[in-house]
């Protein structure tokens, strides 16, 4: 497949992804007057207008066969349709692992999602399209995972079957021992399984930024490989060096490590994706039909920071940021995560190049103007609380994220009207919230855990339930 490119647009966006303050008045009004005029379900044109990628029945379309390990999951699922829907021949396969760490959790995603057969059942009578579900545990049905990649001979295999939460991974020991096996094991399964299978499928994984660390290169951070100098002034180009900041983090960076043994071993043809903070909930596909709605994380384990900042702002609770908020991360809108694995998947490395990597991120911002975004469009407080990650309080963060940009790529940033898509699904689905759930319940460590032990998950309280206590 081949992506088209305006080729002014290259200085204007090489340039803003490197600077948090490029983005602080980037706006998009277009989105803003159409999201602010539609209803909740049914709204395609506000992302069809972004997508660039190619789809069945243009002439440059080349259809592949991809398998989607993870794809029942929060960027699993719409990725699964975006390919689909683009033409694709899609496999998911998931052993609802997330689903089964809400019972331990007891909280539910806020959206009501349905079980796999339902939805892929769904989106077949939406779309005629056909979607393949298959319940294995690639870290431990490892024979099963080997047959389907013989009987389905994919393209590509798209790998997001891992344990994605840090809070979670920290929560205590059969947390970190859980995130540690599962995630390794299966990245491991699934190199074996591609050689034993004999299939040149590109794997292409749901990589973390976090396996820079941040703040670490005393600069902009390049994507995967960095310049430096070794002694005797001998130049060279490296795997950036890994800074994880939790045990989730830590399995990423041995993914990294992972790819590279089995590209230079076996020549496997890999991409990892470096991706920043995921925010948003619908896509265009995932609005066509409310059973195909994507799940909606809003705890403090698994909610990422603006969609928990979004439900908090509301649902009339003040903003829980952690420390200062100084903290900068990246960003990406969960329908850019679908496009970049499909621009991912279109543009494999050739057997025997190194690993590819790309940093999918849209933009970066520091946790407190995330906050302030949310608090001027709710008029809700914001709170900072103890943070019970061990991490610094103020950091910077610039990265380069210019192959994406030359690919073709147009990203959604962070945008009040954009908001308002997230606003309505929490307020559609607002009495699924459980209040006591939205404080952090993981905690870095035994002192971060004692700065945090004030936190009470009772003290919670929605905009409703004050005004009923006003009330009476």
């Amino acid at each position: 497949m081949k992506f088209l490119f305006i080729a002014a647009c290259i200085p204007a966006l090489a340039a803003s992804f490197t600077s948090p303050a490029a983005f602080r008045n980037n706006k998009v009004a277009s989105l803003n007057n159409f999201v602010a005029t539609n209803s909740l379900f049914h709204q395609d044109a506000v992302f069809h207008t972004l997508q660039l990628n190619a789809k069945e029945g243009d002439a440059d379309f080349e259809k592949k066969k991809v398998i989607v390990l993870g794809g029942d999951g929060f960027c699993g699922w719409p990725t699964s349709l975006h390919l689909s829907d683009a033409g694709h021949d899609v496999v998911i396969v998931d052993n609802l692992s997330r689903r089964n760490i809400d019972n331990e959790l007891g909280c539910t995603s806020l959206t009501p999602i349905q079980p796999p057969e339902v939805r892929v059942q769904a989106w077949k009578e939406v779309t005629g399209k056909e979607i393949t579900f298959k319940n294995i545990d690639i870290a431990k049905e490892y024979d099963l995972l080997v047959q389907l990649i013989k009987d389905e001979k994919p393209d590509a295999i798209v790998h997001f079957a891992e344990q994605r939460a840090a809070p979670y991974s920290m929560k205590n020991s059969k947390a970190k021992r859980y995130t540690v096996d599962n995630n390794i094991s299966g990245s491991n399964n699934l190199c074996c399984a591609v050689i034993d299978a004999e299939v040149d499928a590109h794997i292409v994984h749901l990589g973390t930024m976090g396996v820079y660390g941040y703040g670490t290169s005393g600069g902009e951070i390049p994507e995967g490989y960095i310049d430096v100098i070794l002694p005797g002034g001998r130049e060279a180009n490296i795997l950036h060096p890994a800074y994880p900041g939790s045990v989730y983090h830590a399995t990423k960076c041995l993914d990294a490590l992972l790819w590279q043994f089995y590209q230079k071993n076996d020549e496997l043809r890999i991409t990892d994706l470096h991706q920043g903070i995921v925010w948003g909930t619908n896509t265009p596909q995932t609005i066509k039909d409310e059973r195909l709605i994507n799940r909606f994380d809003y705890d403090g384990d698994y909610g990422t920071v603006l969609n928990r900042f979004l439900l908090q702002g509301a649902m009339g609770v003040p903003l829980t940021v952690y420390g200062t908020g100084g903290q900068t991360r990246a960003f990406i809108h969960v329908t850019d995560t679908a496009k970049c694995i499909e621009i991912a998947i279109n543009n494999p490395p050739k057997k025997g190049e190194r690993v590819e990597i790309f940093n999918q991120v849209a933009e970066t911002r520091r946790v407190r103007d995330v906050a302030a975004l949310v608090a001027d469009q709710t008029g809700v407080e914001v709170n900072n609380i103890p943070n019970p990650r061990q991490e610094a309080a103020e950091n910077e963060l610039d990265v380069a994220n210019r192959k994406f940009c030359n690919l073709g790529l147009e990203p959604v940033t962070l945008d009040a009207g954009l908001f308002d898509e997230v606003t309505e699904i929490v307020k559609k689905y607002k009495d699924r919230c459980d209040p006591t759930k939205i404080l952090p319940a993981s905690f870095w460590n035994k002192k971060r855990a004692a700065e945090c032990a004030d936190l009470d998950p009772k003290s919670i309280k929605l905009a409703e339930e004050k005004a009923a206590v006003n009330g009476s």
